[in-house]
């Protein structure tokens, strides 16, 4: 008989003994409906050309261990079992790379958090450094109005000045913070 007209029980029973030739002739025999039934659940060329490769990598390091009966009903569950596993990992790892914030559109997307709290300390520190130079009583009166969350009333009322000076103040710091960070 010639190996290509060997069955799946031949060749795997040559397998089993290190035939390199039947590995192949498996392979060549198989790989293409591993693919398909692959790809009718995931439609992703390389997704499925891995899952071809991880099975028939694994049927070769395990072929001393293993035990498949029958060689076509093996790899379609095998094929199966990939799939899913796959399937599992894209619905559970919603990671996406962005490359710019600003391009992402999806509002519901987790951000970074690590980054976040980098960018919102950086942020903080820069505000701070420019806070401390306006005048004492002008960055007073600014952290009471947009950190103390106090009205232009309560803060005149509490610093025994006019709201009028208040208003004035705050339109000085806010003027002084814009020009420093090149906001218009």
């Amino acid at each position: 008989m010639t190996p290509t007209h060997l069955t799946d029980e031949e060749l795997y029973a040559a397998l089993k003994n290190n035939d390199r030739k039947a590995f192949d002739l498996l392979y060549e025999r198989y790989w293409a409906l591993v693919y398909k039934k692959a790809f009718s659940y995931l439609h992703d060329q390389d997704a499925c050309l891995e899952i071809v490769n991880d099975i028939f990598l694994n049927i070769w390091l395990k072929r001393k261990v293993s035990n498949i009966l029958i060689f076509r009903n093996y790899l379609a569950s095998a094929a199966r079992y990939r799939v899913y596993n796959v399937l599992k990992t894209r619905k559970t790892n919603n990671l996406v790379y962005v490359e710019s914030y600003e391009k992402f559109e999806n509002e519901n997307a987790e951000r970074n958090a690590g980054e976040t709290g980098i960018t919102d300390t950086e942020i903080r520190s820069r505000i701070d450094g420019l806070l401390n130079g306006l005048p004492e009583r002008c960055k007073e009166i600014f952290l009471l109005s947009k950190i103390g969350q106090l009205s232009n009333s309560e803060i005149a009322v509490k610093l025994s000045i006019s709201k009028r000076t208040v208003e004035n103040q705050i339109s000085l710091s806010v003027k002084y913070l814009r020009s420093r960070i090149g906001m218009r």
